[in-house]
């Protein structure tokens, strides 16, 4: 299939809307407000790294460019001492003993300088690589901070880059980019330093050449920076529909939508070869700034100086070396002209991956925070409600969001008591609300309003590492690793003593052994990516085997039960008796079972707590619980629900 790509009239109108919604605000003149030096502050602050050393980088820069301002004043001396012309005879003769002198002293320089870049360059690329893994860890461990809202919110390819591709992108940078940005400037100081020694006219018609340079490139990095924000943006965007494609590989193939699949990943790449090739253009201008206005500088050097040489007292060799000089201009133009887009492209992924690392974290651990008790909770909710962000526009990290008093209440005024030792069903249509509260038990977000206390215990007030102990939750999809079945358990206790024993006694207790026993190498078998080696079912079994190994005192199951193969139904059933066994359990049920098994049931609706019971009393009452119950046993359906 070919792919159609976006017209870039389009791109064009586009680009000043994604940057706004990227975070970016846009002046008038295309430019943005958020300037290199505050972008640079930001950035410093969190890699710190990055400066560390800048003194001696800064040192090794200067030594690097006096050395190579040394090579044109070698070779004026070689010329105006080496080569002597007799006044009586008008005959040239050559000194050869003094250019040899000259020439060892210039190869002494090459070197020393060629060392010292290789040292400082170095330097650099440490730094820089012990910058960007801190930053990559620090954007993780970020994410992983970030409240249920905020992950419900955010695109999982837009998140990955943040810790990939963007501080890949600042590595480049930090690596070369850097060193072009401490060495050249001094050279083009010493040039104009060294130049106005021989000449001050030569160094201001010099100067004079390269000046339009800088407002060229001022002209260009204001419209730059925002086109590279949006690239970086679709980077994000196609590694999420690319994520998206990968996973959802099984049911693009079973439904036959591989043609709409490819043509959402054709669109994707399309914007991002769109975003690209305008970025592209500016660095092509780049490239050609520093030669055209290099070349310039040289011929306008050469012909004037060659015209005023003896009013400006220029020596035959002060002349070659003026057109060195003003040539070694060029280099560093040519180059800061190239860096410039590298770092148009450094400077819109570190502000992506900052915006990631200074986005509030909802919910803040406490400092040191209240023990829970051992054993069965009791959890008390009042006037519980909870509200996501309303989704306005995508955003570099997903979905742009409104501020906090533009919520989408998912809860509302939920209150209930649940006595330690309690079997939970939480039970609702779809949207009802029942997934959120499930969560907000386990602490994945703190409410808008109203409390949690366990055992009396404020929830946000409760230690992590005992939240973590007393609290787990199963979620729907059984999450497991690439890894053995024995390391996948091991992660419930979130430590790194866990013995062998202690992962075996845990499918024990469920009842479990014997099916660990019937696996090809028992609790070394290795799961597969997402645990695709392993039927639905049997993925479900590690992760009520992964939280029991703590033995927690509340026990949450988000509709771990939901989509179980045959094979192992019964398996699990007999395995969440037992699991259910001196603690209480709160399941977020979608099948009749759990519910009718369940002490207490919990009946959501449109983000209210509407009923709450016994199985037998709610479908005596006839409410909306009673119609659930019809439906799950194949009748027809009477919703009593007023609308």
């Amino acid at each position: 299939m070919t792919a159609t790509l976006p017209d870039e009239s389009e791109a064009n109108s586009n680009t000043a809307n994604n940057a706004i919604d990227n975070g970016i605000e846009i002046g008038a003149d295309g430019s943005v407000d958020e300037g290199v030096v505050s972008l640079l502050r930001r950035g410093l602050k969190a890699t710190p790294e990055l400066k560390e050393g800048f003194a001696a980088t800064a040192t090794i820069g200067l030594f690097v460019a006096i050395g190579r301002l040394v090579i044109p004043v070698i070779i004026q001396r070689s010329i105006d001492d080496g080569v002597v012309r007799s006044d009586d005879t008008d005959t040239v003769s050559v000194k050869m003993a003094t250019i040899w002198a000259n020439v060892a002293v210039a190869a002494v320089v090459v070197a020393a300088v060629a060392i010292a870049s290789w040292i400082n360059q170095r330097r650099l690329a440490l730094r820089a690589e012990m910058g960007i893994a801190n930053l990559r860890t620090s954007a993780f461990n970020r994410i992983h901070q970030f409240s249920l809202a905020d992950h419900n919110e955010s695109r999982r390819g837009a998140l990955v880059s943040r810790v990939t591709s963007d501080p890949e992108a600042l590595a480049r940078f930090a690596q070369w980019g850097l060193f072009s940005w401490s060495i050249n400037p001094l050279i083009l100081l010493g040039v104009m330093i060294v130049l106005s020694l021989y000449s001050w006219q030569v160094m201001l018609i010099a100067v004079l050449a390269h000046l339009p340079a800088l407002f060229v490139l001022r002209w260009m990095q204001k419209r730059q920076i925002v086109v590279y924000d949006e690239y970086r943006t679709s980077v994000g965007d196609m590694l999420s529909t690319f994520s998206e494609s990968v996973s959802g590989a099984a049911a693009i193939r079973a439904y036959g939508v591989e043609d709409q699949t490819e043509r959402g990943l054709h669109d994707s790449i399309a914007v991002r070869y769109r975003t690209r090739m305008r970025a592209n253009r500016y660095m092509a201008g780049l490239f050609v700034i520093g030669d055209f206005f290099g070349a310039l500088a040289l011929v306008t050097v050469l012909v004037l100086a060659l015209w005023q040489r003896e009013t400006w007292g220029l020596s035959e060799g002060g002349l070659v070396a003026c057109l060195i000089l003003t040539n070694l201009m060029r280099e560093p133009i040519a180059e800061l002209s190239e860096t410039f887009d590298q770092t148009q492209t450094a400077a819109a992924a570190w502000r992506k991956v900052l915006n990631v690392l200074d986005h509030p974290v909802d919910v803040v651990e406490p400092e040191p925070g209240i023990d829970l008790p051992p054993g069965p909770i009791e959890v008390v909710v009042e006037n519980l409600s909870f509200g996501y962000r309303a989704r306005t526009s995508d955003s570099d990290d997903g979905e742009r969001t409104e501020p906090d008093d533009a919520l989408d209440l998912a809860l509302r005024d939920v209150t209930v008591t649940i006595p330690a030792g309690t079997n939970v069903a939480v039970v609702g249509e779809t949207g009802s609300g029942k997934t959120t509260f499930a969560k907000l038990l386990c602490r994945l977000a703190d409410p808008t309003s109203g409390s949690i206390r366990l055992n009396g215990v404020e929830l946000a007030e409760a230690s992590p590492a005992s939240r973590i102990h007393s609290l787990r939750m199963v979620p729907q999809d059984g999450f497991l690793f690439d890894t053995s079945v024995a390391e996948n358990v091991a992660y419930g206790s979130a430590t790194d003593s866990t013995s062998r024993s202690e992962i075996q006694a845990s499918f024990e207790r469920l009842g479990l052994g014997w099916w660990t026993e019937r696996l090809q190498n028992g609790l070394d078998t290795d799961v597969g990516e997402r645990g695709e080696s392993l039927s639905v079912g049997e993925r479900q079994l590690v992760a009520l085997a992964r939280a029991q190994l703590v033995d927690p005192g509340l026990l949450v199951l988000d509709e771990a039960t939901s989509a179980v193969d045959p094979e192992t139904d019964q398996a699990l059933t007999q395995a969440l008796k037992r699991l259910a066994e001196g603690r209480t359990m709160v399941s977020v049920a979608h099948r009749l079972s759990t519910a009718e098994a369940a002490d207490l049931v919990l009946v959501f609706d449109r983000g209210r707590l509407v009923e709450e019971g016994s199985h037998t009393d709610l479908v005596k009452a006839g409410g909306i619980y009673a119609g659930l119950h019809a439906a799950w046993l194949g009748n027809t359906r009477v919703n009593p629900r007023s609308p």
